[in-house]
């Protein structure tokens, strides 16, 4: 289902992740074929979606800050990989209209609940809603993940040429059926 710039890029991402990053998967993502889903992950460096990646040949449309998706140099690769731009100035109703419609239509949505790169000491950051909400308006799965390793010493660009160890670990894909029709009850 890739484009061949997608394939292309996939491709490339498979030699820097196994190469470079030595980015071990505990397995596929847990995902049938046609089935929607919210991947839910950490984020420590700005290369973590390239892991996730590696478990699947389908597109994952990732959550995006719009200044990187509007950004010149960058923005055309963000578009190519047809992630969803969201504005950090607070509720972004449209870019969480646009995911819950990737999911229904049987596609997989990234997200960082944290928000932002956790270059903190903390396990995770305090986590947004938003995956929640996504996932039970477009009544799909949650799938967890865990990456560990990645590459990040303070500049983006730098990732690049920085070897790393990641393992990424993928979790049980969470039911959230019997909270259909709540999506409004902040509990």
């Amino acid at each position: 289902p890739l484009t061949p710039t997608q394939a292309a890029f996939y491709l490339l991402n498979v030699v820097l992740s196994r190469t470079l990053w030595r980015a071990r998967v505990s397995g596929p993502l847990p995902v049938q074929p046609g089935q929607g889903a919210v991947v839910v992950c950490n984020h420590r460096s700005p290369v973590d979606p390239c892991f996730i990646e590696l478990t699947t040949t389908r597109v994952v449309h990732w959550m995006v800050a719009q200044e990187y998706w509007q950004h010149p140099a960058l923005g055309w690769f963000f578009r190519m990989s047809e992630s969803i731009p969201v504005s950090r100035r607070g509720i972004d109703t449209a870019a969480t209209k646009a995911a819950i419609r990737y999911v229904e239509r049987g596609d997989v949505v990234g997200m960082f609940p944290e928000g932002r790169l956790n270059v903190t000491d903390r396990v995770l950051l305090p986590g947004r809603p938003g995956a929640a909400l996504v996932a039970l308006k477009a009544r799909a799965p949650v799938i967890p993940c865990y990456i560990s390793g990645s590459p990040f010493k303070g500049s983006i660009g730098g990732v690049f040429f920085l070897p790393a160890k990641v393992h990424l670990k993928i979790g049980r894909p969470m039911d959230l059926s019997e909270f259909y029709g709540r999506e409004k009850e902040r509990e």
